[in-house]
């Protein structure tokens, strides 16, 4: 995943001084010709000064570059965080010489702290000069805050006998929810197709991945995800099924993305995937497993190896969906732990254990009810994960 790249755009990230200790915290993304774009972003009341100007400049359905920094979110920072988020728009506009419209801006990190512009004005001739076709890899890191790992994905499609690129790139590891979280994401593609389909195709491929996704319960105020499609695949999307073309690897990419979000959830240990069927309906099994998949007594019982499935039924029990205990299933990689909403015995319990040793596993709850069905990703709670939340400004 080192050296993915998309035809007519350019990426960097460089070390600003933005992090204390000297690592990347500036990057870009630069579409050679203007693209159309397409933006989901946070629900949280309190939104930082770069989601106010990304939600303005959307309307126009144009972009040509992002900027964003880690290391500082730039968040109730007042007039002044306003004026610096444009003033980086300002930056990349003048070095690249856009109009400013069609400049983005993220920023991610610390809330209420005020934003050392100056340190980025002064890394911009270093930050453009090091575009590069490759630079994605740079610009991934450049975005990380707690994370561990660079995040990035990529895929090719044939439509029409030409061939098409999506390459993802995101960040995010704690403060992870499904309405968006403490996660950035950045989506390119050489596809032609106009804002409003490419709105359609990225808000249904969130509504699968990133919100079906959970570290602990948290969402955050700087949270986004953008797409930007330049059109110089030749690749012109103009029907439903040209979309399900682009869809089907869009999909893959932003669940690609959002897996390796959750397995890098801050001090996991587990990648875990709450299966639920047999409810009543899809919105009924989704409320038990988002439920499941966020309750600090299943998850810290992951990270013990206990197979504790009396947490697990007491959790979907308390989801406000339609069930009835006497007719719940519980299955730990396929070992059923739970018959008849009934403990199937000591023997069975030790072969799940054995499964809650492995790094990833899958928890199926059948309500026996229904044909609804939902699954949620989330992770264990580890001691690692306190420590680092409980220094994380220090």
């Amino acid at each position: 995943m080192q050296n993915i790249e998309c035809p007519g755009f350019k990426a960097a990230g460089v070390a600003a001084g933005l992090k204390k200790d000297g690592r990347k915290d500036l990057g870009i993304i630069f579409s050679e010709v203007p693209a159309n774009v397409a933006g989901v972003f946070t629900k949280n009341s309190v939104q930082a000064a770069c989601i106010s100007l990304c939600k303005k400049r959307i309307e126009s359905g144009k972009a040509q570059a992002i900027i964003a920094n880690s290391g500082n979110a730039n968040c109730c920072t007042g007039k002044n965080g306003m004026r610096d988020t444009m003033l980086m728009s300002e930056y990349i506009s003048q070095g690249l010489d856009l109009s400013e419209e069609m400049v983005f801006v993220a920023s991610t990190g610390v809330i209420g702290v005020p934003l050392p512009v100056d340190l980025i004005r002064s890394a911009m001739p270093d930050l453009i000069g090091s575009l590069s076709g490759y630079g994605f890899a740079d610009f991934a890191e450049a975005v990380m805050t707690t994370d561990t790992f660079r995040k990035m994905s990529s895929r090719q499609g044939i439509h029409d006998g030409k061939k098409f690129t999506v390459i993802g790139v995101a960040k995010g590891s704690g403060m992870i929810h499904p309405d968006m979280a403490t996660m950035l994401c950045f989506v390119c593609s050489d596809i032609d197709a106009p804002p409003e389909m490419l709105q359609t195709m990225l808000a249904s491929s969130v509504h699968d991945s990133f919100n079906r996704i959970t570290v602990d319960g948290d969402t955050s105020t700087n949270d986004m995800v953008l797409l930007m499609a330049n059109g110089l695949s030749g690749v012109r999307l103009n029907s439903n099924s040209d979309m399900d073309v682009f869809q089907k690897e869009l999909d893959v990419v932003l669940k690609d993305l959002a897996r390796q979000i959750v397995k890098d959830g801050e001090g996991a240990t587990k990648l875990v995937e709450i299966e639920v069927k047999g409810a009543q309906s899809d919105s009924d099994a989704r409320l038990v497993a988002d439920t499941v998949a966020n309750s600090n007594l299943v998850k810290t019982a992951f990270f013990g190896q206990d197979a504790n499935w009396g947490r697990i039924i007491a959790a979907a029990g308390r989801a406000g969906a339609k069930l009835d205990q006497d007719k719940i299933d519980i299955y730990f990689d396929g070992i059923e732990i739970v018959s008849c909403g009934v403990f199937s015995g000591n023997d069975a319990e030790r072969e799940a254990t054995k499964i809650l040793e492995k790094p990833e596993f899958i928890i199926t709850i059948d309500l026996n009810i229904g044909q609804g069905k939902a699954s949620v990703l989330t992770c264990d709670f580890s001691v690692e994960y306190v420590k680092i939340n409980a220094d994380y400004r220090t």
